[in-house]
């Protein structure tokens, strides 16, 4: 398993110097044809899973000779990616082929999923952000993969976010928004991901497969790749949004409305409460680098398929609309938390936190106590990097790029 790995390795290393542009896993199909041949296929994936052309992974695998695709798999938002956050998602069907959800009744494919299935492809795009639930779909498909000793294959892609930034605290709680001790903004690609969980003994040991990007550098965002970006779920629609999707994805955890029922999620925020004028001045004086806010209002409304029922749905909020202008130099973990001690700090009743979801989010109990309490920011400060460290040192061993 090792050497077949290391084979596959040695020409991502060798096309890494050379010019061209990013070919991520879906693109070299044909180089592996020989992994996939005589074999009938589970695939994993969603609307993201296509070649540079716009070409679906499904549809490239089934007109491949010798490959037959038994069954279908969708994470959160479906393998259609048309489901609101968070919705629970029954099972389907496409040309024949069943989709198994694993967000409905379970994450985990079961042996009647799996019974006509000899090999697992997994193609789908993360956003680099511990809370994005692809990436923990996937650790379930791993120990579905070691359960019933079926070969599994991940067909890499960037991290859209700069595989080179690590940033925010690593967890100590577990949830499906944090299954395994990572950073908030981890640095890592799919595949990466894959080696560490099964290289720290997380999941168990699996047959794992990874065909790596050829012409990918860590230190790329993903407009430079040359990749379409296709929007991996329904509020993640473009680059600048997963950007700060790392920090300000907590304010879902808060009585603040993160934007969701608008066009803009996570890049604007709000209450009918807030003081949005004072809070914009604070931030703006906070020195945060990269980014600059403005006062504004937004009413948040119900959109099928992208929220359902959004906070404060059909009233005006008081609102601060951020844009990142130096993208290499802003830090949305810490920006988000400066967030809210500043909103605290003005609104000391109003803001308050929906404990357990908060805590999932943030990875440790620490962060809510220290914002309820309004502890000094250099307390706070002194949270954010918890475990941070250890974790890039833990990473160094998985890294492919």
């Amino acid at each position: 398993m090792k050497t077949l790995f290391t084979m596959f390795l040695l020409p991502a290393i060798l096309f890494m110097s050379c010019a061209g542009p990013t070919l991520n896993g879906a693109d070299q199909l044909e180089d592996y044809h020989h992994l996939f041949k005589g074999k009938r296929l589970g695939i994993i994936a969603n609307q993201t899973a296509v070649n540079r052309r716009g070409e679906h992974i499904v549809t490239l695998l089934r007109r491949m000779e010798g490959v037959r695709v038994t069954a279908l798999f969708g994470p959160e938002h479906g393998f259609r990616g048309a489901a609101a956050d968070g919705q629970s998602i029954a099972h389907d069907s496409l040309d024949g082929i069943p989709i198994y959800s694993l967000y409905g009744a379970s994450y985990k494919p079961d042996s009647a999923m799996l019974a006509g299935v000899d090999m697992l492809v997994y193609d789908i795009q993360d956003i680099g952000a511990r809370y994005y639930t692809y990436i923990w779909s996937l650790s379930y498909i791993m120990e579905a993969a070691a359960a019933y000793h079926i070969p599994l294959v991940i067909l890499d892609r960037p991290n859209p976010i700069r595989g080179d930034r690590v940033e925010g605290n690593v967890n100590d709680t577990s949830s499906f928004v944090g299954r395994f001790p990572i950073a908030v903004r981890h640095g890592m690609t799919t595949g990466e991901l894959a080696r560490m969980f099964r290289g720290e003994g997380w999941t168990p040991e699996c047959q794992l497969t990874i065909i790596p990007m050829r012409h990918y550098h860590r230190e790329q965002w993903f407009d430079e790749t040359g990749l379409p970006f296709i929007a991996p779920s329904p509020n993640m629609g473009n680059l600048e949004t997963a950007i700060v999707y790392p920090g300000m994805c907590l304010l879902e955890g808060t009585r603040l409305s993160e934007g969701r029922g608008t066009d803009i999620p996570f890049l604007i925020f709000g209450a009918p409460w807030l003081d949005s004028r004072a809070l914009s001045r604070a931030l703006n004086g906070a020195g945060l680098p990269g980014v600059v806010f403005k006062d504004t209002t937004f009413t948040p409304r119900h959109i099928p398929g992208k929220a359902n029922h959004p906070k404060y749905e059909n009233r005006l909020c008081k609102a601060v609309r951020m844009h990142v202008t130096q993208r290499d130099h802003f830090f949305p973990f810490e920006t988000a938390l400066r967030v809210l001690y500043e909103t605290k700090r003005l609104h000391p009743d109003s803001l308050t936190f929906r404990r357990r979801h908060f805590d999932r989010l943030a990875g440790r109990s620490a962060l809510r106590r220290l914002l309820q309490n309004q502890a000094d920011w250099s307390e706070i400060k002194k949270e954010i990097d918890y475990g941070r460290t250890a974790f890039i040192e833990k990473r160094r061993n998985y890294l492919l790029y």
